[in-house]
């Protein structure tokens, strides 16, 4: 059974979620403030955290931070709750290791949609044919490694190569990278995007990425 925490100071809202997930077979935590919801997800390692931002004594923020920062905790995936629209909130969730960024009022019909595809993504098998390359991608234990070396990447950057790299061959428009990676509700300019595909050369090489001008990048098995 797939497990979700639920932090968010607003018993109404944690009520009304748990209740909707429950519904969906899902074994539900709950914690009304960021400390009690670390206690939580480092007793429990849930499958997905609901991580309100504005809440008293610790934002979700530094939550998430904190979650990020920590071994047990740091490939949990967040989705951050919020009724704050502006631009820098979503920015700042976004470095601070978001996966997603969902707005209240919450819909609970679109957030389990919202949910699933989530723990989908995260449960995406390693490509069997990774280590002809040399290069695998493996999303259960987070790592890459090349060559038998194992290279460190940052969550989007890891989620970008692991999007390409299962469809080789298949090119990726800008709009469903960022959709992939960013998710659809986060404000991101296609600057962005160059930055980590450039990065990803640097760290695998750059005959792997390629680009296809006008529309967006693919990656293809040499």
């Amino acid at each position: 059974m797939e497990s979700i925490l639920i932090i968010d100071d607003e018993e109404d809202i944690r009520e009304l979620l748990s209740y909707n997930l429950g519904k969906e077979g899902y074994k539900v935590y709950t914690a009304p403030n960021g400390p009690e919801g670390i206690k939580i997800a480092k007793k429990h390692i849930p499958d997905l955290i609901l991580l309100d931002v504005m809440m008293p004594e610790m934002d979700g923020i530094e939550v998430c931070e904190r979650l990020r920062s920590d071994d047990k905790t740091q490939d949990i995936t967040i989705c951050f709750l919020t009724a704050r629209s502006e631009d820098y909130s979503q920015i700042a969730g976004l470095e601070a290791g978001a996966d997603d960024y969902v707005a209240k009022p919450i819909k609970p019909k679109v957030l389990i949609s919202r949910i699933k595809a989530l723990l989908r993504r995260g449960k995406n098998a390693v490509d069997e044919n990774s280590s002809s390359l040399g290069l695998i991608v493996d999303v259960e234990k987070h790592e890459v490694v090349m060559n038998g070396e194992s290279l460190h990447l940052p969550r989007k950057e890891f989620k970008l190569l692991h999007l390409l790299f299962t469809s080789p061959d298949k090119v990726f428009d800008r709009d469903t990278i960022l959709q992939e990676v960013w998710g659809g509700d986060v404000i991101v300019g296609d600057r962005t995007i160059d930055v980590h595909i450039r990065k990803l050369r640097e760290k695998i090489g750059g005959e792997y990425i390629k680009t296809v001008k006008g529309v967006g990048y693919k990656f293809v098995r040499n």
